[in-house]
């Protein structure tokens, strides 16, 4: 739980210099952050690279990998259409659209909005931001009491990416390949998702 609290501090500290203008107006206007990201992610994949058990882990899993994001997928929308019976304005397809956003935030919520409207967007901005933001700070909570594929469920789309290097030192270095694939296929589905359940249902 340490690393997620030093996650959270790190966090907040960026809101605050943002919101006090305490930083360089060029780190305002560039986004580094990516290119954090590109880091992080490059030293991940030296990291998976080195360790054959990662590989080993892929072979034994084969076609029951496809299990992974097929969960998460089903646990998504499960658990939003049951919530959605506690938010009588808005519609069970609308909350299992947000749902379905599987974490990237940034691309349901332009779907989103583009077919039902900003608010729903903004709902699913944040729903999907909020999900990001767990992942990262329980992520080790989850793996010790509820499994090493728990914070890959709890990632979503992220688990490729930004919420990786975090499952990856929760879960251990042989989940990582698990992780990106399940990331990747949940990226992949998330705009047919949504935009079958906004139209068809």
């Amino acid at each position: 739980m340490k690393n997620s609290f030093i996650i959270l501090l790190f966090f907040i500290a960026g809101v605050i210099l943002g919101l006090f203008h305490l930083i360089p107006d060029v780190m305002i206007q560039n986004d580094f952050s990516k290119y954090a990201l590109y880091i992080l992610m490059f030293l991940v994949g030296i990291s998976v690279g080195s360790d054959k058990s990662s590989w080993k882990a892929l072979i034994q899993y084969k076609l029951k990998i496809f299990l992974v994001p097929l969960c998460v997928i089903i646990g998504s929308l499960l658990g939003t259409a049951l919530i959605s019976i506690f938010l009588p304005d808005l519609k069970i397809n609308e909350v299992m659209a947000v749902g379905a956003g599987f974490g990237y935030y940034s691309l349901s919520s332009i779907f989103i909005t583009e077919i039902s409207g900003p608010t729903l967007g903004v709902i699913a901005l944040l729903s999907n931001i909020l999900r990001e933001i767990t992942t990262l700070l329980l992520s080790p909570f989850f793996a010790k009491y509820f499994g090493k594929l728990a914070p890959i469920a709890s990632g979503g789309a992220t688990s490729m990416d930004t919420t990786l290097p975090i499952i990856v030192k929760s879960s251990g270095k042989e989940y990582a390949i698990i992780s990106v694939f399940s990331g990747i296929v949940l990226t992949i589905l998330v705009p047919f998702f949504v935009t079958i359940i906004l139209k068809l249902f």
